[in-house]
């Protein structure tokens, strides 16, 4: 039979890509390590690493297996949450993903809040706008807009309705004038995001049944979101954000509306994780702390 504390020292080393290192996190020493790893191997019949003086990755098999390692020890951790019913404390670490734009300026205030509610929560914050691999990553949950691409990836919905919007800052219109229909951002410094390599540089609007997608130019693109929005901020062009990234801004006069007689491209807000045995109180309490947040600014959207 498979020894649970194998499992543990499997993922965390596949987590750390370093046996050493799975071994300090684990608190065992690097012999009791070795021998579980190569226990475990044994037992399955696979080599589950590739082993060199410098580096330590994964097999196909090791791969395969990773995935049902996980599996298992949520469900432990769950098995034991159950038990412990609605005792269940809301204490320990919960590690977090969440994009640029929309964790710096709008989701961290909101943690001061949940941590002063919960406060033997600690959180571990991920920012960025590249995808969490969430099988290999530290992170338990991830805060992404859009559907996950991998479907067997959980997705529940914390903002469904959110869209993106066109704005600028008050003095950049002054100078430039404002658009009246997608065809004019032509005669527009549009400030781009990228991300891989790629520049989204097609934005989207629809009036009633009419759908249109325009292509844009500008002098600027960034992998970082909220630099973009930094740059509209200063006057430096026009963006299409999403409405939860820059509804502050538009509510303080930071940022102006443009083509709000036209719908913006649907951006869902989703909380995603790799399994459902992950949504512990916690997340299951976050989830619904941002859910409720969300909610409160929506209600100042253009389409509403």
């Amino acid at each position: 039979m498979l020894r649970f504390d194998d499992l543990a020292l499997f993922v965390n080393t596949a987590d750390h890509g370093s046996l050493s290192a799975a071994a300090r996190k684990l608190d065992v020493s690097p012999a009791v390590a070795s021998a579980a790893l190569k226990r475990l191997e044994q037992q399955l019949e696979a080599r589950l690493f590739v082993r060199s003086t410098r580096s330590l990755r994964l097999t196909p098999e090791g791969e395969q297996f990773l995935v049902h390692a996980r599996s298992a020890l949520a469900s432990l951790d769950e098995g034991q949450r159950q038990l412990a019913g609605g005792r269940e404390d809301i204490a320990g670490v919960l590690q977090l993903s969440a994009p640029s734009d929309f964790g710096r300026n709008t989701l961290l205030p909101w943690l001061d809040e949940f941590q002063r509610e919960h406060p033997r929560l600690s959180l571990r914050l991920h920012l960025s706008d590249r995808i969490a691999d969430l099988f290999r990553q530290s992170v338990d949950i991830a805060i992404r807009y859009g559907e996950p691409e991998d479907s067997s990836l959980v997705a529940l919905p914390l903002a469904a309705e959110n869209r993106r919007v066109l704005c600028g800052s008050p003095e950049y219109f002054a100078r430039h004038g404002c658009p009246r229909q997608p065809e004019d951002l032509a005669g527009h410094n549009c400030l781009l995001y990228q991300l891989s390599g790629r520049v989204h540089d097609r934005w989207r609007f629809s009036e009633g049944r009419r759908e249109q997608a325009v292509t844009v130019a500008g002098n600027r693109a960034c992998d970082d979101a909220d630099v973009v929005r930094r740059w509209a901020l200063a006057g430096q062009g026009l963006t299409y954000k999403s409405w939860l990234d820059v509804a502050g801004d538009i509510q303080a006069g930071r940022l102006e509306l443009a083509l709000s007689q036209y719908l913006g491209e649907a951006t869902p807000l989703n909380l995603i994780c790799a399994h459902r045995a992950q949504l512990s109180k916690p997340v299951r309490l976050l989830r619904e702390f941002v859910q409720t947040r969300c909610a409160t600014l929506l209600v100042g959207a253009p389409w509403r």
